[in-house]
């Protein structure tokens, strides 16, 4: 595994990933960019790109206060309003950001970790494991976040694939301490001012769980789309729950 500066690469993990990709003989540089990187963490890159440039444009143009955005209050993750039947807003906030800096921590991280896992996992689990993992980090919010606070960000899904990956490398005994140190690291930054703890917690167990599912399924396609529905149950009973509770 080598250490980057936002996140890490796992040789085995690329490795075994590209061995089942196909290139084609002939393809345009867009078309080999979107392969190498993944159709999914492409697509979702440029999603949360255009929702940033929508939000700055609403905003007056003001891409460090573009959270000014009306954007922010229809669809930004807030408990109080989930509980209030604005179920939406569980996954709609994991693709707003905060100013440019917290859109580019963001994707450059996806970017990382994203490239290979995508490739090791393939596109449709992937997917299931970001989006999941986004949905675990809006969970944790509900329950454990203050009533009447607003999270956005992409980073619940990125401590997903972080957990993913964990569980990617303990499964081919590939060595674990880069991975604890980059976790170790990150875990200091979820209790700087500003930052949600309960999203990134929510997000990486997740994450770990739907990985887990994935990788140890073994190919059984049946085994593993069983699995994803009962964790994806089981968030929808804990928001419900969540819910139930902010409403007493």
């Amino acid at each position: 595994m080598r250490p980057a500066s936002v996140g890490f690469q796992c040789p085995d993990c690329v490795a075994a990933g590209r061995a089942s990709i196909r290139q084609p003989r002939r393809t345009t540089n867009a078309r080999l960019a979107v392969a190498r990187l993944g159709p999914v963490t492409t697509g979702l890159i440029a999603a949360n790109v255009l929702a940033f440039l929508v939000t700055v444009a609403t905003a007056g143009g003001q891409i460090m206060a573009n959270y000014r955005s009306p954007i922010f209050a229809e669809f930004a993750t807030a408990p109080i309003l989930v509980a209030d039947g604005e179920w939406w807003r569980m996954l709609s906030g994991a693709f707003l950001h905060y100013g440019l800096t917290h859109l580019a921590v963001n994707m450059f991280s996806l970017y990382v970790l994203g490239r290979d896992l995508e490739q090791y996992l393939g596109s449709a689990r992937y997917a299931a494991v970001y989006f999941l993992s986004a949905i675990g980090g809006s969970v944790a919010v509900l329950l454990f976040a203050a009533p009447f606070t607003s999270v956005a960000g992409a980073s619940g899904a990125i401590f997903g694939l972080l957990g993913a990956t964990g569980i990617a490398l303990y499964q081919r005994k590939a060595n674990l301490r880069s991975l604890f140190a980059i976790l170790a690291i990150n875990v200091f930054i979820s209790f700087l001012p500003g930052i949600s703890l309960a999203a990134h917690a929510g997000g990486f167990l997740i994450g770990a769980a739907a990985g887990a599912i994935v990788i140890y399924g073994k190919r059984r396609d049946q085994a593993i789309v069983a699995g994803l529905i009962a964790l994806g149950a089981v968030l929808i009973a804990l928001t419900v729950l969540g819910a139930g509770l902010l409403l007493g």
